[in-house]
């Protein structure tokens, strides 16, 4: 098996100086996941200008890349991935935050939220969730780039099979290997020893190749200290990207050409590495 070249991309919306979206790059083989560098996007262009670059990689992005098909048929919208992400793209955030906020005030206590199939297995927010975390908002602006680059999504579009767009969750990993135990922070005054630790644990799990994907993290001792000081833990998630992002290479590389996706709703889109229960 040849070294191939892998992407893990902790996603910011609105990256800037203060919150960058972060890249880890790295290759894989025999069942080792070698992390190379860590890259930061200060702006969509950046961004937009690595993603273009002729490469051979395959990405696992934090965003999700779908909304949950009770939401898109209740709104109305087309029913067609590609349609309904082009739908999407054209409202602006405070349209999107109140129509979303429409659909939830219409439910009842307990229910406010429409979830995909893949939500439930991968313990992820709801894909319409505006705040805490803005994931909505976070699709509304990777999505289109991830198109305009000419990414191939597996299961939703069609494109340039050298780069390989797969939709991935740090959270799903993380609660693998260390439980419901924070380790991150944005808040400075809450990045406490007791998430350090949390962290460092995280860490030495996935050197160890103590997950379920059967893969193993090898990197030197300046990038094992890089991502344990990083109490925001951006850099870390998109390692654990990187990580999800090999597993369905390595399904790939068995014959798989979904990437270890399961046959889902091709509207909704499906987190890499979760199974169905």
């Amino acid at each position: 098996m040849n070294e191939a070249v892998l992407l893990g991309c902790d996603f910011s919306s609105r990256p800037q100086k203060r919150k960058p979206i972060v890249l880890a790059w790295g290759r894989a083989r025999a069942g080792v996941v070698q992390l190379s560098r860590l890259q930061k996007c200060e702006t969509q262009e950046a961004f937009d200008e690595t993603l273009r670059a002729p490469a051979d990689w395959v990405g696992g992005f934090d965003l999700p890349f779908g909304l949950p098909r009770e939401l898109v048929a209740t709104l109305g919208w087309p029913q067609d991935w590609l349609a309904c992400m082009q739908h999407y793209a054209a409202f602006t955030r405070p349209e999107i935050r109140d129509t979303f906020a429409a659909f939830c005030d219409a439910r009842p206590v307990g229910q406010k939220f429409a979830h995909r199939a893949t939500d439930g297995p991968a313990g992820s927010s709801p894909s319409m969730k505006w705040v805490n975390p803005p994931v909505a908002y976070m699709m509304h602006a990777g999505v289109p780039l991830l198109r305009a680059a000419g990414l191939h999504l597996p299961g939703l579009c069609d494109g340039d099979a050298r780069r390989v767009g797969l939709e991935a969750y740090p959270g799903l990993l993380a609660r693998e290997l260390i439980g419901n135990r924070s380790y991150k922070s944005d808040d400075r005054s809450k990045q406490t020893a007791e998430r350090w630790v949390a962290r460092s644990d995280l860490l030495q799990k996935l050197e160890l190749g103590q997950t379920r994907l059967g893969l193993r993290l090898q990197l030197g001792n300046a990038l094992r200290e890089r991502l344990l000081s990083d109490g925001k833990a951006d850099e870390l998630d998109a390692v654990l990207c990187m990580v999800q992002a090999a597993w369905g290479l390595g399904r790939y590389e068995q014959g798989d050409e979904r990437y270890g996706l399961p046959e889902f709703d091709a509207l909704e889109g499906w987190i890499v590495g979760t199974t169905i229960n």
